[in-house]
């Protein structure tokens, strides 16, 4: 098959002829037909998030189910699916309680096995890991879902129960805060978008955030919900940002925090004061289920989310590499979601 490939840290990003997938018995080869161009996969090519290599980038896809292993029960060669970055191995407790998310056994495609920039990419434990595609969700739009709009989705829906009415502020209006910001708003939700950057903003507020703010003081948030909001997100992943949210809440608020600490940051600390006398709940949000996708995208296949603002363009994957090596200097989340398309060779 054709997959794209890099063989060292940082170096070049290939085109070439790669021997296809073997189907494991209990998993799933998946032709693919759509895949997202994500900057975590930026991450694992520039040595960020350490991979073994060689490497094929690639973990937000969707396509047609290839092959099925003898032990697959409840899919068959030519249904329609995509698949959470997550593959859970579908038998441990967290897995046995739908929280397949963290599961311990976990693989992700383009990090722990070669991944989705390529003509077919094995999925381990398909019965568990694969998700039906309604009609009405095309591939490109199914690919653009797979990761930084499925976490947002499982941050603000399972772990901060967003409801209507409540006031949630997005710190960080990038690819996972703009997609935070579109789904709070379907859920009912007020919404306060904050970035530094004006075009970010001005997303924001396109894609329907009721305030944007350039600063991240706490007091202006505050002032604008009339005491607090009742969620914060920290989608961006810095010590300011979540210091932030935690002290933008109202009493008995929810902060998620979304955004990657990393380095240093990793253990920064928190305003635990505020923690305890307002009653506050801190949790982390880490992708999402694949027994969670079907209200993802039942809301997405009758217009109550729309995405078309969130994406990008549309590549085929021999551009994959360039858009790929692009994230060296372009802020990806404000040129939208960029996704590759994959088109076999017929012989």
């Amino acid at each position: 098959m054709r997959a794209v490939v890099y063989d060292r840290v940082g170096g070049p990003l290939e085109l070439r002829e790669v021997p296809a997938p073997e189907c494991a018995p209990d998993g799933a080869v998946i032709a693919v037909q759509a895949t997202g161009i994500c900057r975590s996969d930026w991450h694992a090519w520039r040595g960020h998030d350490p991979v073994p290599l060689p490497m094929i980038p690639g973990h937000e896809f969707a396509g047609v189910v290839h092959a099925v292993g003898a032990e697959v029960r409840d899919f068959a060669v030519g249904d329609r699916v995509t698949v959470p970055f997550v593959n859970a191995c579908g038998h441990c407790e967290l897995c046995a309680a739908g929280q397949g998310q963290v599961c311990p056994n976990q693989t992700q495609p383009g990090f722990t096995h070669p991944g989705s920039y390529a003509e077919y990419v094995a999925v381990r434990a398909a019965d568990f890991n694969l998700v039906r595609l309604p009609d009405a969700v095309d591939a490109v739009t199914a690919a653009a879902l797979g990761c930084r709009f499925a976490t947002a989705f499982h941050a603000l829906t399972a772990q901060a129960s967003v409801r209507p009415g409540d006031w949630v502020v997005v710190f960080g209006c990038g690819g996972v805060g703009l997609s935070a910001v579109l789904i709070a708003k379907a859920l009912g939700a007020k919404v306060v978008g904050v970035d530094l950057s004006t075009a970010a903003r001005d997303r924001a507020l396109a894609l329907g955030a009721d305030a944007v703010l350039a600063d991240s003081d706490p007091t202006a948030v505050i002032e604008l919900t009339g005491g607090g909001a009742a969620v914060g997100v920290d989608a961006l992943g810095h010590p300011s940002t979540a210091a932030a949210s935690v002290r933008s809440l109202r009493r008995r608020g929810r902060h998620v925090q979304v955004g990657l600490m990393l380095g240093e940051a990793a253990t920064a600390s928190l305003p635990w004061g505020e923690l305890v006398a307002k009653e506050l709940e801190v949790v982390g949000s880490h992708g999402m289920a694949a027994v969670d996708y079907p209200a993802m995208l039942k809301m997405v296949a009758d217009g109550r989310l729309d995405i078309s603002g969130l994406l990008g363009r549309v590549v085929d994957l021999d551009q994959a590499p360039a858009e790929l090596a692009r994230m060296d200097t372009m802020i990806a989340p404000l040129a939208g979601v960029v996704v590759a398309t994959v088109e076999r060779r017929t012989t």
